[in-house]
């Protein structure tokens, strides 16, 4: 098959017929999907109930399909602009492999799936959570924030900061003060992250004329938006080792990270985009790189806290 007919199948959203099951599971955004895991897993073993095994496996996968479907639905949505950013636009849709339609249809019958099933195996307050952020990231972050405001990844990255509330509300079938600390973490975090990465993607966000911070305001302003997030971040994350899912362990892996991320933030800040272009955006890239381990690292923590604390060694 041609590179022409792919663009054309790519473009009407047909497809091509030749989607394999590598396809399918790429609209899933597994590395988003693997965060999406991780922390509601953390949430839902370091909250003060036990689950049984076979309903605490079954809620997180439950909660995975859920953050799978977001992935399609964001990605039927995006079609048009993943085909103009190179990192993009080798995506099953944009490259022609799966039509709109599928994805469309695929992604609603996971996002169903997923509510009704974790509201049959685990609680409604739990379904209720999932179905309201996939609604959030999909209708409220993808369709309306994401192409109208330089705000988009501050107020969309809520969808991102659910998944430790889900698997909290699975165990203990509501909110507290801890799980929205763990939402809390995950939403600060989020603009930093995803600003370190438009400034070294350049051009993407441009010419797909999405308002990302970069494009509306300059990278220098951008570089300002990062210090000043991460400056507020700092106390949410320290400030949660001394919580009950906090402790001594937590609270040495926070002091180390965050410091490291300031130190990050604080660089990028004053650096120009002529040093930037010089060493091929390399702080930028490090910062990006170190965001993804300063989550991991503080919901690792909060694991390990919980994890010692059957053991009568957790916590304070």
């Amino acid at each position: 098959m041609t590179d022409t007919s792919i663009n054309n199948q790519a473009t009407t959203g047909t497809g091509t017929g030749d989607a394999e099951f590598g396809d399918y599971f790429a609209l899933l955004k597994p590395r988003v999907m693997s965060l999406v895991v991780f922390t509601a897993l953390v949430g839902l073993l370091a909250a003060p109930v036990d689950v049984h095994p076979v309903i605490g496996f079954a809620s997180i996968l439950f909660i995975a399909l859920g953050g799978g479907a977001s992935g399609a639905l964001n990605m039927w949505w995006d079609a048009d602009i993943d085909r103009i950013m190179k990192r993009t636009r080798n995506r099953p849709i944009p490259a022609g492999r799966v039509s709109e339609g599928e994805a469309l249809s695929f992604g609603t019958f996971l996002a169903a799936l997923s509510i009704v099933m974790l509201g049959l195996a685990a609680n409604l307050v739990a379904a209720a959570i999932l179905a309201f952020t996939i609604f959030f990231y999909v209708v409220i972050y993808t369709m309306w924030l994401k192409r109208w405001t330089p705000q988009n990844i501050v107020i969309g990255g809520a969808a991102g900061a659910f998944p430790p509330m889900i698997g909290w509300a699975v165990a203990t079938g509501g909110i507290s003060v801890e799980s929205v600390l763990m939402f809390t973490l995950i939403f600060m975090w989020t603009p930093p992250h995803f600003w370190a990465l438009a400034l070294f993607m350049k051009s993407d966000y441009h010419e797909a004329r999405v308002p990302m911070l970069t494009v509306t305001h300059g990278r220098r302003a951008t570089r300002l938006h990062i210090l000043v997030y991460t400056i507020l971040l700092v106390p949410v994350a320290i400030g949660t080792g001394f919580t009950a899912i906090g402790g001594p362990v937590y609270l040495t892996v926070a002091l180390l990270l965050n410091a490291l991320f300031l130190k990050g933030a604080f660089d990028i800040w004053r650096r120009n985009e002529a040093q930037a272009d010089a060493d091929g955006y390399r702080a930028e890239k490090k910062l990006f790189a170190l965001s993804l381990v300063y989550l991991f690292g503080h919901f690792g923590a909060i694991l390990a806290e919980s994890t010692l604390g059957q053991f009568g060694m957790g916590g304070w």
